[in-house]
């Protein structure tokens, strides 16, 4: 049986070679954590197995990255994007999860009206599942997408500013989401009281982080750098992030979104520059094992066996969801 050791060297190497690799290609290094996730994981050499302390170390790359998009996306700057997050972002994950329960009961009425029977139950789902459905495929990779137009240094942008949007958007309807998709199943009188105490739970949170938490921050920040230590400050810095992190999914939230609130509390003050200096090699490799991680659930014999409908129903929602951001926006 690997050792901590040998798998974490396993890892390192695995990342070193593929980043190496793409680089000389000209491709992102992106593409390389994922093709050498696939090549270490269960499905394939099977050097490593996708472990639940693993999963849990790369979500920690998705933090960091939420919270430096945080430090680019401070509170004025979010609300000048508002039209973008709750125009754009809306309408692009409303349409998605409307156009697909609306296909399914199109295809559950069409079955019935051909003869068979069960409704949907043709296909297999009913419509509690296509609402779930509706919202996985409304869904972006903010680690993927954040990560390429970083590179492109595309972030600042106009359609930088956009894609941004959706995104901060669809992060934030995650929320809503996870409490919805579970309670699908409960009596309507129950899924009300679900969705009216999560909606209560997360307003007040962000509402005290957002309104008194940047005075709080200022002032702690203000404290700690009197010290004169930067091994003190960095460690702060990671406190604040993660504290935040455990504090919004205790609350029934994401990780994600904790650090994103730091990221913008933080850009609210006079360190931004400095913490982004800090922090960035602490994101960078912990999201590379995010992507890693992300290749090891691949399985390649799948892709080949079925690579006609994998290729459909990738590029399907893509092109659907372009479709509609293009005419929101229009």
């Amino acid at each position: 049986m690997a050792s901590t050791l040998d798998l974490t060297l396993l890892y390192l190497l695995a990342a070193v070679v593929g980043v190496v690799l793409c680089r000389l290609a000209k491709l992102p290094a992106m593409i390389g954590y994922l093709a050498v996730g696939v090549v270490i994981g269960p499905n394939a050499l099977a050097l490593a197995k996708d472990s639940a302390g693993v999963r849990y170390l790369a979500e920690f790359g998705v933090v960091f990255l939420m919270f430096v998009i945080g430090l680019e996306f401070n509170l004025p700057k979010l609300k000048s994007m508002k039209s973008l997050v709750f125009g754009l972002g809306l309408s692009q994950v409303a349409l998605t999860m409307a156009a697909t329960l609306l296909g399914h009961l199109g295809l559950s009425w069409a079955m019935l009206h051909w003869g068979h029977q069960g409704g949907l139950l043709g296909w297999g789902i009913n419509w509690q599942s296509a609402v779930a459905l509706g919202g996985a495929l409304a869904m972006s990779s903010t680690a993927i997408v954040v990560k390429l137009m970083a590179d492109r240094l595309e972030l600042d942008s106009e359609h930088g500013r956009r894609v941004m949007g959706v995104l901060l958007f669809q992060d934030l309807a995650v929320v809503p989401l996870l409490v919805l998709i579970p309670a699908l199943g409960d009596p309507a009188a129950e899924l009300t009281r679900t969705l009216l105490l999560a909606a209560i739970k997360a307003a007040g949170l962000l509402i005290v982080l957002l309104a008194g938490g940047q005075k709080v921050m200022h002032l702690w920040l203000n404290l700690v750098a009197r010290r004169q230590s930067d091994e003190l400050f960095m460690l702060n810095v990671l406190l604040v992030t993660l504290g935040l992190s455990w504090l919004t999914e205790h609350f029934g939230l994401s990780l994600a979104l904790g650090a994103f609130v730091a990221g913008m509390l933080i850009a609210e003050t006079e360190y931004k520059h400095r913490v982004e200096t800090d922090i960035r090699p602490f994101h960078d490799v912990l999201l590379g094992l995010f992507f890693i991680t992300i290749g090891m659930k691949l399985d390649w014999r799948s892709l080949v066996d079925s690579w006609a409908l994998v290729l459909l129903l990738a590029s399907g929602p893509v092109l659907f969801k372009l479709g509609q951001i293009g005419r929101a926006h229009v």
